[in-house]
C-alpha cells in the first residue's frame, strides 16, 4: 500500500463515537434474550404438539405401536431439537452494537472469537478428510497467521474464507436444505408433520451454517431468525389444509371431466408440489436471512477493529491521579451565592 492511500485510509477511519453514531442501536440485552427464550420455547412446545399428535393419532390405532412412536418422538425431539438448539446458542458471537464505554471491552472479546474460529477452521480441515467446507490455500495462511500471532492476518485470512469458500459453501448447504424441505413435504401430506419437518430442518440448516461461519448471529438476529423459523412451521401447518391446488385443477376444464379419479389424483399431485415448493422456498429464505446477519455483523467488528480508542485506561487513571492530588491540596471550592 502507497503511503497516499494509506493516509487516505487513516483520514477516513471513523472514530468510536462516529461509529456509535452509524452502527449502533438503542437495544435491551436481556430483552433480547428473554425473547429468545420464549420463542425457542414457542417452538419446542410446537414440535410437541406436532409430535404428541401424531403419537396419538398411532396410538388410537395400535397401543403398543403407540408406545413405539413415542418413544421415537422423545429422540427425535432431543436430536433433532434440543441438540441443535443447544449448540446453536452456546456458539460464541461478535459484540458490535458498543458505544464509547463498552468498545474496549468489544474489541477484546471480538478477537478472541477470532482466535477461536481461525482455531477451529484449521482443526476441521486437518482433522477432517474431503469436509471441502474451506480453500485449502487460505486455510494455511490462516494457520501462519496463527502460529505467528498476526492478528491482521487472521482477520484478513478470515474476511477471504467468508467472502470465498465459506460462502459458496453455505449457499450448497441452503440448497440441500431447501431440496430436503421440498420433497420432505411433498411426499408427507399431512399438516403436522410437514410442520415438524419445516422447524426441525430450518432449525438444523441455521445450526450448520453457524458451524460452517464459526460464529452465531447476536441474540437480537437470533430473534429474528427464530421467529422466523416459527413463521415458516406455522404457514406449513395451514398450507397443510389448504388444498392450494384445487384452483389450479379447476382451471382445466372439461378435459379431464370424463375420466373417473383423474381430477382428484390431479388435484393430489399439484398441492403436494406447491406445498414442497412453498416450504422449500420458506427453508431458503431462512438460509440466505442467516449469512446475511453473519456477514453484516462480522464487517462490523472488522470496522471496530480498525478504530482506535484514544481514551487508554493509564490516561483515565493519571487523570484521576491528578484529581485526587488536587484535592489533597485542600483548595477550597467555590461557595455558591
Amino acid at each position: 500500500m502507497s503511503k497516499k492511500n494509506r493516509k487516505n485510509e487513516e483520514d477516513n477511519k471513523l472514530t468510536i463515537y462516529e461509529y456509535e453514531q452509524k452502527y449502533s442501536k438503542r437495544e435491551n440485552a436481556r430483552g433480547a434474550r428473554l425473547v429468545l427464550a420464549l420463542i425457542a420455547a414457542a417452538i419446542g412446545v410446537f414440535l410437541f404438539f406436532c409430535l404428541f399428535s401424531i403419537t396419538m393419532r398411532v396410538w388410537d390405532i395400535n397401543m403398543y405401536a403407540g408406545i413405539g412412536v413415542a418413544a421415537a418422538s422423545v429422540i427425535v425431539y432431543i436430536l433433532l431439537f434440543i441438540v441443535p438448539l443447544v449448540k446453536i446458542l452456546k456458539t460464541d458471537y461478535f459484540i458490535v452494537n458498543v458505544n464509547a464505554k463498552t468498545a474496549r471491552e468489544a474489541k477484546s472479546h471480538n478477537k478472541k472469537v477470532r482466535r477461536k474460529i481461525a482455531d477451529k477452521i484449521i482443526e476441521l480441515t486437518a482433522k477432517v478428510d474431503g469436509v471441502g467446507w474451506y480453500d485449502s490455500e487460505t486455510v494455511g495462511k490462516l494457520a501462519i497467521a496463527v502460529k505467528t500471532n498476526n492478528d491482521k492476518a487472521i482477520m484478513q485470512n478470515l474476511t477471504d474464507l467468508y467472502s470465498g469458500s465459506v460462502k459458496k459453501s453455505a449457499k450448497e448447504l441452503i440448497f440441500k436444505s431447501s431440496v430436503k424441505s421440498g420433497m420432505y413435504s411433498a411426499l408427507s401430506q399431512t399438516n403436522k408433520i410437514d410442520a415438524m419437518l419445516v422447524a426441525v430442518l430450518n432449525l438444523q440448516l441455521v445450526k450448520d451454517i453457524i458451524f460452517l461461519y464459526g460464529f452465531r448471529p447476536s441474540d437480537p438476529k437470533l430473534v429474528r431468525i427464530f421467529a422466523r423459523i416459527l413463521q415458516n412451521s406455522l404457514i406449513a401447518y395451514g398450507l397443510g389444509g389448504a388444498k392450494i391446488g384445487n384452483s389450479v385443477v379447476q382451471t382445466m376444464g372439461n378435459a379431464v371431466r370424463g375420466i373417473p379419479l383423474l381430477g382428484s389424483a390431479i388435484s393430489t399431485i399439484v398441492d403436494s408440489s406447491v406445498q414442497g415448493l412453498t416450504n422449500g422456498v420458506l427453508t431458503t429464505v431462512i438460509g440466505y436471512q442467516t449469512i446475511k446477519y453473519l456477514n453484516n455483523e462480522y464487517r462490523l467488528q472488522e470496522i471496530l477493529d480498525g478504530i482506535e480508542i484514544l481514551e487508554t485506561e493509564e490516561e483515565f487513571k493519571e487523570a484521576c491521579d491528578e484529581l485526587e492530588k488536587e484535592l489533597k491540596k485542600g483548595k477550597k471550592l467555590p461557595q455558591a451565592v
